[in-house]
């Protein structure tokens, strides 16, 4: 009788991080997309995604003020879905790590970004903000950053 409501609470669990995923995936497909779509087309489709996420962050407030088993485990994807919102963070990549508590990624990702600036791959502007993103949200997952 103890791991009732195990399954179900893992099940619903693995859902949501699916749903994040999709919405953050939408989200990193609409920025490497937004070259091929008109102002109006990219905007229009960024909104739709973020009216979605925000859904989303709405019904992860319903569960958590009812099952407290899933506090911990939900309140990561509800600060990844408030910085989306909020656009505190622009790079959806980070997002998603950010929101998974994947600090090794996110340095991983830091190294490879220093390696484009150094080839000319990624430009300056580009580098300093997502650099900023990155060492900011390894921050709040508790990591210690050196600029």
């Amino acid at each position: 009788m103890a791991s009732r409501g195990t399954t179900e609470t893992s099940k619903l669990k693995q859902n949501l991080e699916e749903q994040l995923d999709r919405l953050m995936q939408q989200l990193q497909d609409l920025e490497e997309c937004r070259e091929e779509l008109d102002a109006d087309e990219y905007e229009e489709t960024k909104k739709e995604t973020l009216e979605q996420l925000s859904e989303f962050n709405d019904s992860l407030k319903k569960i958590m003020s009812g099952d407290m088993t899933l506090v911990d485990e939900l309140s990561g994807m509800q600060l990844a879905i408030q910085a989306a919102i909020s656009q505190a963070f622009k790079t959806p990549e980070v997002i998603r790590m950010f929101a998974k508590k994947q600090p090794r990624q996110l340095r991983t990702r830091l190294a490879e970004m220093d390696r484009d600036l150094m080839v000319g791959k990624l430009p300056r502007d580009l580098y300093t903000q997502q650099k900023l993103e990155i060492l900011t949200a390894l921050r709040k997952l508790g990591e210690k950053v050196r600029g």
